[in-house]
């Protein structure tokens, strides 16, 4: 048995490429962000998904939203989606950041490094195998939508590909983005990533 699922970046907001804004709250999409949620949910409307997860910050809510809307969908929040805690650089620029070594390492080595009081992306990447586990145990020959964070989709990503962390810029995961993965007893199949609807 297997089950499909398309996983989403939520869409734009104003501290793109500006802020780390990790857990944050308060961060909205955009008029770009709302217009990338809704070509999402066209793009997923003639998918049949029998449900809709979300992290539960507010821009992956306000992308999840239309989805399950389009796709006439239960939308259901789930933890193990959220963005990685960045902890003490929650909310820093990225300006900022790079001068700080521990960015630098953060980057290089995200197999090892971690953000000062935050979360390992091992430890996200252990959340989102958890999470698939339990989504394919109760969606069998099913498909399912998940809204997360860039960092998050590409951990499992790399799971479901056999690449070791290090590797995460290797590919990209945009705002709006569907990537679609194949979970069945055989183990998982990557079908397409980073698809940004036109």
């Amino acid at each position: 048995m297997t089950t499909t699922v398309f996983l989403v970046r939520h869409g734009s907001h104003d501290r793109l490429g500006r802020v780390l804004c990790g857990r944050m709250a308060g961060v909205e999409l955009s008029e770009t962000g709302r217009a990338d949620a809704q070509r999402a949910a066209e793009r997923l409307r003639r998918e049949d998904l029998i449900a809709v997860y979300t992290s539960p910050l507010e821009r992956t809510r306000q992308t999840a939203e239309p989805l399950a809307a389009a796709a006439e969908a239960p939308l259901e929040v789930s933890d193990d989606l959220v963005e990685i805690d960045f902890g003490a650089w929650t909310g820093a620029r990225f300006d900022e950041l790079d001068g700080d070594p521990r960015w630098a390492t953060w980057n290089a080595d995200r197999s090892t490094a971690r953000p000062p009081g935050g979360e390992s992306m091992l430890e996200v990447q252990a959340r989102l195998r958890r999470w698939l586990d339990e989504t394919c145990t109760r969606h069998p020959e099913q498909r399912v939508a998940a809204v997360s964070h860039a960092d998050a989709i590409k951990a499992l990503l790399a799971h479901a590909l056999g690449l070791s962390l290090d590797q995460h810029h290797r590919f990209e995961v945009s705002p709006g983005s569907v990537s679609t993965i194949v979970a069945g007893d055989w183990g998982l199949k990557v079908l397409s990533i980073n698809e940004v609807p036109r």
